[in-house]
């Protein structure tokens, strides 16, 4: 899935659907007709066009699709992948030219790994990366073919980037509360740790993300010195292995830890459920091992033989290779298998394996089970594959 010359960045990324207008403008007759035959007599809205897009935001669902996305100096464009292979032509396209991006963007609740583009048109573009370390080298990269060419920008970028200045007289009670809020605060989950449940916990990229869309910080470093001022002042507290791990450290910058696996909860909700492993379901305990990889692959199907783009999360202790379907809200594996006992192996590129459906060439791997299950699996570079193999082969 290589490009030509010029090219920035590459990758996989989740989209937003747009309304479409047309369809739009239909249900908007279509509603006419329905309230004519019904007999009513309401006073229908005389501006037909933001009636028809009221009707779209309402009830138009914006469904969520992978596309492979190329960044150039000037525009992003995306494809649609087919049968594990990109298509010739791209899918669409979005003009950097005068655009404004927001990350971390939190409108998704449920997505918490969201860049916001706004184009100069005013059209939303909402793109969803894997991991936070790749929606934000994803969002540096972007921000960086926006204003190319406009070096005072860019050495702005990079001053705010690197800043440490706090607000004047802030309040850390003030950002506690906020933190509380129910419809605006940071959202509490349940997490699992090496076999301890915790309730009302947040991760410690969670905060971060959330002071920095609330603008009580402009950069990732202010945002975890402002998070270690709320450690320290006994406001949150770690839980779990890994945050408590880093408590241990004499330096308050390195007690806070900016990461998707160290857990956090208000000091005052300190009651934790604990559950031992074993009064644990089999299908929880597969998902509380240590995350060591994870990205989007494309897989093909066992039934329909078809390929699919899902996101792959590698976890050890124990060993599990679980995958996801992007286009979803729900948080859940989609499929996964225990990796003791697993083969795992490099497919030759030249032509199409036994088993493989489809012209479906290059980068390509395979997984087989103890069960004698196979699972062929595209990556979108021979590094990439590389990469893979190397972290799932110890864990078999």
């Amino acid at each position: 899935m290589q490009e030509a010359a010029g090219v920035l960045k590459e990758g996989f990324l989740v989209k937003r659907g747009k309304v479409n207008l047309p369809s739009a403008l239909l249900m908007y007759q279509n509603a006419i007709v329905s309230v004519s035959l019904q007999g009513s007599h309401e006073k229908l809205p005389t501006n037909g066009y933001v009636a028809a897009v009221e009707v779209a935001m309402g009830h138009i669902v914006r469904n969520w699709k992978v596309r492979w996305f190329v960044l150039l100096q000037d525009k992003l464009l995306y494809y649609k992948i087919e049968g594990g292979k990109k298509e010739p032509s791209p899918k669409g396209r979005i003009l950097l030219d005068g655009c404004t991006i927001t990350c971390p963007c939190l409108e998704y609740e449920n997505r918490p790994l969201l860049i916001k583009l706004k184009t100069k048109t005013n059209t939303d573009y909402f793109l969803e990366c894997c991991s936070r370390e790749e929606r934000d080298s994803w969002a540096l990269d972007i921000t960086g073919a926006i204003h190319a060419g406009h070096p005072v920008q860019v050495q702005e970028l990079h001053r705010m980037k690197n800043s440490f200045k706090l607000l004047e007289n802030i309040s850390l009670h003030h950002i506690v509360e906020r933190m509380c809020d129910s419809s605006t605060g940071i959202k509490l989950t349940r997490n699992l740790q090496q076999g301890n449940r915790y309730k009302e916990t947040f991760t410690g990229s969670a905060l971060v993300d959330w002071l920095i869309s609330n603008s009580f910080a402009v950069s990732r470093f202010e945002a975890i010195t402002l998070a270690s001022m709320l450690m320290e002042e006994n406001f949150i507290k770690p839980v779990g292995a890994r945050s408590t791990e880093a408590t241990r450290f004499s330096d308050l910058s390195e007690q806070f830890l900016d990461d998707s696996t160290a857990l956090y909860m208000f000091a005052e909700s300190s009651k934790k459920n604990i559950s031992s492993k074993e009064e644990l379901q089999f299908n929880i305990s597969e998902l509380s091992g240590t995350i060591v990889k994870q990205g989007f692959l494309v897989k093909q199907g066992h039934k329909r033989k078809n390929w699919k783009v899902r996101r792959f999360v590698l976890r050890a202790d124990p060993a599990f290779l679980h995958y996801y379907d992007p286009t979803k809200e729900e948080n859940r594996p989609v499929g996964g298998f225990s990796l003791r006992g697993c083969l795992v192996s490099a497919l030759e590129d030249n032509g199409v394996p036994a088993g493989v459906k489809g012209n479906v060439q290059g980068n390509l791997f395979k997984i087989i089970t103890k069960n004698d299950i196979h699972y062929y699996i595209q990556a979108s570079s021979k590094a990439e594959r590389a990469q893979w193999i190397e972290a799932i082969k110890p864990l078999t």
